[in-house]
């Protein structure tokens, strides 16, 4: 199926809203957890895609400020997960090439999960590859006040242009392409300034069943579309 994508055509960027894990557990009586685990898996499988068909940027929205509220075991385990996964799959990523960032307030975080995000990021950050970002600890609202923040503190006019230039995104392209797992047509407080002209494909299938073959597909639903940016 890789066969079939044009490279000439392909996003530049992609976000991702990885969607359903609670529920693909629920539905098959294990705790939440489990689904977390799987997604974890759906993740290596996607980036590695990514690398490999040639997208430049990928986004996952993976800890947003509201996931605070859920119950304080799921969080802890979600902790234990990325810290273990960033462990696990570092020397990976580095073999593909693949640098790592992220955005939001991720000094919230626990100490070990800071601690192997600055070893990963470190170890890749002079790769140039795939660009891969984090969303952790992250809100849309709360970086556009937080970009306001940092273009008066900047002494800067306040525009459109000087805005983007102090998003967490900086100095990414805005997602081509969002695609939304589990069915669900809403933002979630993801990339909402980055948004205003993004492509969207939203598929009924939970996180930890979306898989490479589906990644490729959603590249070619982008790919027969007609992008006119707000133009007739």
């Amino acid at each position: 199926m890789n066969e079939s994508l044009d490279p000439l055509r392909l996003p530049r960027h992609v976000g991702i809203i990885m969607d359903g894990n609670g529920r693909w557990a629920k539905s098959r009586g294990l705790p939440r957890l489990w689904g977390h685990r799987e997604g974890t898996e759906r993740v290596r499988e996607i980036v590695e895609t990514a690398g490999r068909v040639g997208i430049k940027a990928l986004t996952l929205y993976t800890f947003s400020t509201e996931n605070w509220s859920r119950a304080e075991r799921e969080i802890r385990g979600l902790m234990v997960l990325l810290s273990r996964s960033l462990r696990k799959q570092t020397t990976a990523l580095n073999s593909q090439r693949v640098r790592l960032k992220t955005i939001g307030r991720w000094e919230a975080l626990p100490l070990n999960v800071r601690r192997e995000l600055n070893r990963s990021m470190n170890l890749l950050k002079n790769n140039e590859g795939l660009t891969l970002t984090l969303a952790l600890n992250y809100g849309g609202r709360q970086e556009i006040v937080d970009a306001v923040k940092r273009t008066l503190e900047a002494g800067e006019p306040l525009s459109e242009e000087s805005l983007s230039r102090h998003l967490d995104t900086a100095p990414l392209p805005d997602p081509d392409l969002i695609i939304r797992t589990s069915g669900e047509f809403r933002l979630s407080n993801f990339l909402l300034w980055q948004a205003a002209y993004t492509e969207f494909f939203v598929t009924p299938v939970l996180w930890p069943d979306f898989n490479s073959p589906q990644f490729i597909n959603a590249l070619l639903d982008y790919q027969r579309r007609d992008r006119r940016f707000g133009s007739a």
